[in-house]
């Protein structure tokens, strides 16, 4: 065997050797997929293909360094004497760079803008008020990702406008419209103009489809299966005269589907390319038996995917240990305790360890436990309450309390929208309200009067029922019902501040509300200070995070919270599930399970407090799924639990 091809199992060796024609290499979770790609580009090379004539594409910035770091590595290595180095980019990396080679094709100058989300958030703002119409009653977010998602699609302007009659459709349309203008005049691009873009011109002009399908003759595209329609159409451009295109992917990780990621690109692989060579890596190199073979008896219900069995010759190892919760603070606890326990017995450090969850409202009771045990943690994505939805509610509950906090008024008087401009705003601090036209006063008075019930119920109501109360009130509830997935997302967060509300619901006349908007602001003073550091270097902390945060990512030891039907996996509300839905919450679960290399702790809750209701909750269908003797029950008091309903 040749010394660059030496450490490679015979799977990853057949890869690595292939030459021409398309190959897909179906890489299970933790089976060496990138040290595969490494291997075969170095391949190529040693056998007389100029590392120019070389492409690698990828999704993440961090991913494409870790691929060129390594492909440096193994050709100083192994095929010494080059001067030239393969492409190693993301999508919109090499978006750009075919845009700037030819910019003035495309009618720009070859130094455009790229509009960052702020920016483009703005022109969308602007050609909202251009149509005369209120950015608070039209979300310039909502409608920018309306706008993205369907870039996504391939689809442009005109055909959207063609299909969507309704009458959000065709305000989103209109704005669509002048935001395309704003651009131009700007010279700048945002996100999805850089693929969109690109793929255009690729499509529509044969001269320069040409150049780019020449100049790269071997093409590599990592995590294949979370393509979208215009990433697909983009790879298949540039690999259509020499067919030499490996893709690398497992339909088993799909879980990005609401980003657009559609799963139906890998699983057309061999119709795409009807001579296309199929290698499956199935061993991997991460997990004890145990974790694999839960995790492969998991994934075999699904239908929708090529059938592999990861297998690996690692140890056996521990059980899987899975805990019933009396509650969601039990479950918080024990997974606190047990941390505890394994930094004292296994020698562990916190960076070893991950708590894994399917939604983000779980976050803020294992933040409590962990602040509680003075465990030094980590949030990937928002702490609970940083979360905008979170500080919109204890706004107004401050404002019943204290009409006076103009801060407060100023955050929430226009959300949800009322019409209430920035002019009206300054006349109203300025005790100027009576100059002001008597629709707007009215609005005003109306504001000011749901404030004041707030308040009266702040004296007489729990503190869990005047949140819920404040959140109809208000409006919010209306607002995000009628939102898109990341608005559902936001009111589960909301109803989770509901559910923290209960334990102040003893407190007497407003003292229940009093006390929560305390500690909220106490939690979130005390969270910076105990966590600056774990902040900046997200070194000596645990991780909290959502199974879609941990994809990509392993640790020694996972503990995977909250697995009750309904919430894991997941159900909509007010949404009929689809067999595609379901498909991808097995997958979520499969991506959660394949991060632990050591040790899994599975655990549910018998009770969890909604909105400030207490559940009773099924055990998650995916539990009878894991074989009986794969499972260790977890350590509970061997008295009786005395449970309070």
């Amino acid at each position: 065997m040749e010394d660059h091809l030496k450490g490679l199992n015979p799977a990853q060796k057949e890869a690595a050797e292939h030459m021409d024609g398309p190959i897909l290499i179906v890489a299970g979770a933790g089976a060496g997929k990138t040290k595969t790609i490494t291997h075969r580009i170095v391949n190529l090379i040693k056998k007389g293909v100029a590392p120019e004539k070389i492409l690698a594409v990828t999704f993440t910035n961090k991913a494409a360094k870790e691929m060129r770091e390594r492909i440096v590595a193994e050709i100083e290595k192994n095929a010494k004497g080059q001067n030239t180095l393969p492409f190693v980019s993301t999508f919109h990396s090499l978006g750009v760079y075919i845009i700037k080679e030819n910019a003035r094709i495309l009618g720009l100058t070859k130094y455009f803008t790229i509009l960052d989300e702020s920016d483009t958030t703005n022109l969308v703002k602007d050609a909202i008020k251009e149509l005369g119409l209120d950015p608070k009653q039209y979300d310039p977010r909502r409608i920018k990702n309306i706008i993205s998602r369907e870039k996504g699609k391939f689809t442009n302007l005109s055909d959207y406008e063609e299909k969507e009659s309704s009458a959000l459709g065709r305000i989103v349309g209109a704005v669509w419209n002048i935001y395309e203008k704003k651009k131009s005049k700007e010279n700048s691009l945002d996100f999805d103009d850089l693929l969109l873009k690109a793929v255009k011109l690729l499509k529509e002009n044969e001269m320069i489809r040409k150049i780019y399908q020449e100049r790269w003759e071997y093409i590599h595209i990592d995590e294949y299966q979370d393509t979208n329609e215009v990433q697909y159409l983009m790879t298949r451009i540039l690999s259509e005269k020499n067919k030499n295109i490996c893709v690398v992917g497992d339909a088993d990780q799909n879980i990005y589907s609401w980003r657009g990621a559609n799963l139906k690109n890998i699983l057309s692989f061999e119709k795409d390319y009807p001579n296309a060579k199929i290698i499956l890596l199935e061993e991997n190199y991460r997990s004890t038996k145990n974790i694999l073979e839960a995790a492969n008896e998991i994934i075999k219900k699904n239908i929708y995917r090529p059938d592999k069995n990861l297998f690996t010759k690692n140890e056996t190892g521990e059980k899987i240990s899975l805990y019933e919760a009396i509650d969601e603070g039990d479950e918080a606890e024990h997974v606190a305790t047990k941390i505890l326990t394994l930094l004292d017995k296994e020698s562990t450090t916190f960076p070893e360890v991950a708590v894994l969850y399917r939604a983000n409202f779980q976050s803020r009771a294992m933040e409590e436990a962990m602040l509680r045990y003075n465990i030094p943690y980590q949030v990937l994505g928002v702490k609970f309450f940083e979360r905008k939805e979170i500080k919109d509610t204890l706004a107004y509950l401050r404002a019943a309390l204290n009409p006076e906090s103009l801060s407060d008024i100023k955050r929430i008087i226009n959300f949800p929208a009322r019409g209430i401009g920035k002019t009206t705003l300054l006349k109203l601090f300025s005790g100027e309200k009576e100059s002001l036209p008597i629709k707007m006063k009215l609005k005003i008075d109306n504001f000011y009067a749901a404030l004041g019930e707030i308040s009266e119920k702040i004296k007489t109501e729990k503190a869990s029922e005047v949140v819920k109360f404040t959140v109809k009130k208000s409006g919010i509830e209306l607002e995000l019902q009628s939102g898109v997935e990341e608005d559902l997302e936001r009111l589960e967060n909301i109803k989770e501040l509901a559910t923290l509300a209960v334990k102040y619901d003893n407190l007497k006349e407003g003292g229940g509300i009093e006390k929560l908007l305390e500690d909220a602001s106490l939690a979130s003073d005390q969270d910076s200070i105990m966590h600056r550091e774990e902040k900046k270097e997200n070194k000596n902390a645990i991780k909290l995070m959502t199974v879609h945060a941990s994809k990509g990512l392993e640790f020694e030891y996972v503990f995977i919270t909250g697995l009750e039907d309904g919430l894991f996996p997941h159900q909509k509300q007010g949404e009929r599930e689809t067999a595609e839905d379901r498909e991808e919450e097995r997958r979520l679960f499969y991506v959660a399970l394949t991060r632990a290399k050591r040790k899994l702790f599975l655990s549910y809750a018998d009770f969890r407090t909604i909105f400030g209701s207490r559940q009773i909750n099924a055990p998650s269908e995916f539990l009878a799924d894991i074989p009986k003797d794969l499972i260790e029950k977890g350590d509970e008091d061997p008295g009786i639990k005395t449970i309070y309903i």
